[in-house]
């Protein structure tokens, strides 16, 4: 049993391609949770920046919200009023419109240079949640999330004062018909609840002086669309929220709403709350009391910056020592297997087109980019991924897209012949040069065993052009790469 234990290890021995770079576990570590997947220019950019930590600093300095990226959609350009009339008219659907931005999202994702920018992007638009699902948010959905884009590496007192005074916000938690007679408490709960200081830092009487204090935003439902403020529908009188205390004397409680939000955003609970979430998405589900007490401190001291935030963070010893813990949800899992094959996506000239069918990828895998119907936004943790049934999905989406069959249009795929740096060569150094390309690091012998059962190939055999691997098999030999566990994680 030993001897077949020791000549089993010495058959998968990996042996080192060298000339395909890699980089170091700590930089690794940091593009993985700040990047969409590892690329070959990616670790290119790396390496000539200097390392994980300068490139992540480059990222902060040069991230902007480059409008032209994936910009392939004209509908999400239309106006409010347009998009309803052309629903009226049977043109095109608001739900349609609104697949659009989620595709429009995974793209950017993918194709972005400014990858930080991106996830920052995409953990603030899931913190202050619209759902793209509904006509009446949809009108003006893509407009919200240009603000959330705008602010994602700003102050978030500034974000929070745009986005809950946002026309898509309004009318997804019913702010936009509230008044004075009849305030609506939806999201003078919500953001209590889930934006700013959380469950238990607020009473009932709370969410009703909230809710007095945002009305006066109104939105001209199923008609023209056209967002307006109404002081006639202000509530005014003295309001007490929590620690905050107003006269609300003026008729018009804009700037009254712009005191009130600020003073959210720099409330020590809210503090704690971003802290908390910020740590639960880029170190590990169960961060220490003591990293969340940081980040929030350096989030008060700077205040309301994101910024120093993160560099607090991606310093701290907790996010060093975090390795290998954080799984990637659906959509996150299919932006990086299109990454991971070098697979190029064009501007969509039909349905079919893979930049539209990713909406449908990921929804297989489990929830395509802000359909969670809910407003407290997808979960951040992994327990939600970590099932048999997205295991299995995941799958099904990986092997169609390692042998180029769905989408078959819209999208580049890479040949048997671009993955082979060069012919002929012994399957061994062949498996650890896709290792490094599509896992980001050298092979081992799990990794080896996996690929040479997975196609029948012994570690010693060669390689030539017309090699049964080349020939027929090369899709099972990328899917061994993408079924394994370490590209689930992030």
């Amino acid at each position: 049993m030993r001897r077949r234990k020791k000549k089993q290890k010495k058959k998968f021995r990996p042996v080192r391609y060298a000339q395909t770079p890699v980089l170091g576990a700590a930089d690794r570590h940091m593009v993985s949770r700040f990047s969409y997947g590892t690329t070959p220019e990616l670790v290119r950019e790396v390496q000539a920046a200097g390392g994980g930590l300068a490139w992540f600093e480059q990222q902060l300095a040069t991230a902007d919200a480059d409008a032209a990226i994936g910009d392939w959609w004209p509908d999400l350009h239309r106006d409010a009023a347009t998009l309803w009339k052309r629903q009226q008219d049977e043109v095109r659907a608001v739900w349609e419109v609104m697949s659009d931005y989620s595709c429009r999202l995974m793209v950017r994702r993918m194709t972005s240079p400014h990858q930080v920018l991106e996830r920052m992007t995409e953990f603030f638009e899931a913190h202050l949640h619209v759902p793209v699902n509904g006509d009446k948010q949809g009108v003006w959905r893509a407009s919200y999330g240009d603000v959330i884009r705008r602010h994602a590496l700003g102050r978030f007192d500034e974000m929070l004062v745009e986005a809950i005074t946002h026309p898509s916000m309004l009318l997804f938690l019913d702010q936009a018909v509230s008044t004075k007679k009849a305030p609506n408490e939806n999201l003078g709960r919500e953001l209590l609840e889930l934006h700013t200081v959380g469950v238990g830092h607020y009473t009932e009487d709370d969410v009703k002086a909230s809710a007095r204090v945002l009305t006066g935003y109104r939105v001209d439902v199923w008609r023209t669309w056209a967002a307006t403020y109404k002081p006639e529908d202000h509530w005014t009188g003295p309001v007490t929220v929590a620690d905050f205390v107003d006269a609300n004397a003026a008729a018009d409680g804009r700037e009254l709403v712009r005191r009130y939000l600020v003073h959210l955003a720099h409330h020590p609970q809210t503090a704690q709350r971003l802290a908390r979430k910020l740590a639960v998405k880029f170190v590990r589900d169960d961060p220490p009391q003591a990293l969340v007490d940081r980040l929030a401190r350096t989030y008060l001291q700077h205040d309301t910056a994101i910024v120093p935030v993160l560099r607090e963070l991606v310093r701290s010893v907790e996010f060093k020592g975090s390795r290998g813990v954080k799984l990637r949800d659906p959509s996150e899992d299919l932006v990086a297997t299109y990454r991971a094959l070098g697979a190029t996506v064009r501007k969509p000239q039909r349905r079919e087109d893979a930049a539209n069918a990713m909406l449908w990828q990921s929804t297989v895998i489990g929830l395509a980019p802000m359909t969670w119907p809910r407003p407290d936004g997808q979960p951040l943790d992994n327990q939600a991924w970590a099932t048999p049934a997205r295991a299995l999905a995941s799958m099904d989406i990986h092997w169609s897209l390692a042998g180029g069959w769905w989408p078959k249009t819209g999208v580049d795929y890479l040949q048997p012949t671009d993955w082979v740096p060069e012919l002929p060569m012994r399957f061994a150094p062949l498996v650890d040069h896709l290792s490094r390309r599509i896992l980001g690091r050298p092979s081992t012998r799990g990794i080896l065993k996996a690929a040479s059962t997975a196609v029948g190939v012994k570690p010693t055999e060669e390689i030539t052009a017309d090699h049964p691997l080349m020939r027929w098999h090369f899709n099972r030999l990328l899917g061994s790469f993408l079924d394994n566990p370490l590209h689930y994680g992030r």
